[in-house]
């Protein structure tokens, strides 16, 4: 919302240092031109439905030392006070973190997406760096379940045509197969969807070059319409 008196800052986060930062004005104090300001996740959602032909609706997550998500219908983005978090939505805990009594790293909710699926989690839930984990840890499972629960949620409120998963988490190939399965036996036939590998993907455009193109497209977007 650029009425916003707090357009342009980082208002709460879990990232340390960051929160009521006025990110957009330092930019500007710096450069005489316009500037405009939207989420990572919002310019990669845009720029993979560039990308993506006859895709109208698609909604992007990024599962990294967060989670972030964008949703796009129609070529405008899902939000009316500001950006959806849907990296704050609560989940059903997996047995595991219900057994070993886990609930998550994120420090302003217990039971969340980002608790207990980001980069943070892995290390919190074993005490071992994600990427020193072995592949045939029950561990990726877990975090199998709750993404596909995030993909569950992301079918029923959206209905997206594309669900689109990138971010370090899921950049290992054994990620993708596990969420669609997850998502095929929590979704049990209740919606159509499209095929699970056509629906739930990894992104187009590799090393984040998706948010690249959508930050390009936006600007002229933007340029067009001023």
């Amino acid at each position: 919302d650029q009425n916003s008196q707090t357009y342009g800052y980082i208002t709460s986060t879990p990232k340390p240092h960051w929160s009521n930062i006025d990110l957009l004005g330092l930019i500007a104090k710096e450069f005489n031109i316009p500037f405009y300001f939207t989420t990572d996740v919002n310019s990669s959602a845009f720029g993979e439905t560039l990308v993506r032909k006859g895709v109208k609706s698609l909604v992007y997550y990024t599962i990294g030392t967060g989670i972030g998500a964008g949703a796009i219908q129609n070529g405008e983005f899902i939000g009316g006070l500001g950006h959806t978090e849907a990296g704050h939505t609560y989940v059903a805990l997996h047995p595991y973190d219900v057994k070993h009594e886990f609930k998550g790293m994120c420090p302003f909710h217990n039971g969340c997406l980002e608790g207990l699926v980001a980069g943070p989690s892995l290390e919190g839930r074993t005490g071992i760096r994600g990427e020193l984990i072995e592949l045939n840890s029950d561990v990726w499972d877990v975090q199998a379940y709750y993404i596909a629960q995030a993909a569950v949620q992301a079918t029923l409120l959206y209905r997206p045509q594309v669900i689109v998963f990138g971010g370090g988490v899921m950049a290992q190939e054994h990620m993708l197969n596990r969420v669609r399965e997850k998502f095929v036996g929590l979704m049990n036939d209740y919606l159509p969807t499209p095929d699970v590998k056509e629906y739930i993907v990894t992104p187009a455009v590799a090393e984040n070059g998706s948010a690249t193109l959508g930050n390009f497209a936006l600007a002229k977007q933007v340029s067009r319409n001023s």
